[in-house]
């Protein structure tokens, strides 16, 4: 597999757990099920850190071409 297709379902997994973590939360919130809504914001949280790894990862690999930089893995 690619790295650009690795990536890309490292977004779409980003994207499924933020989406999925706000309809929790949410659901959670409004039923009153404090575990639910809990397991919501983790499941956002943790679907917000993969985006913000993967825009970190875009910035090295942008800055190593940007400047010249050569890597075995790219």
């Amino acid at each position: 597999m690619n790295s650009n297709m690795e990536q890309n379902n490292e977004k779409i997994r980003a994207n499924i757990n933020t989406t999925t973590g706000i309809l929790k939360e949410g659901i959670g919130r409004a039923s009153g099920d404090k575990d639910m809504e809990t397991e919501g914001t983790i499941q956002k949280t943790k679907g917000q850190a993969q985006k913000l790894s993967i825009s970190i990862q875009d910035a090295i690999k942008k800055g190593k071409t940007l400047f010249g930089f050569k890597s075995k893995n790219g």
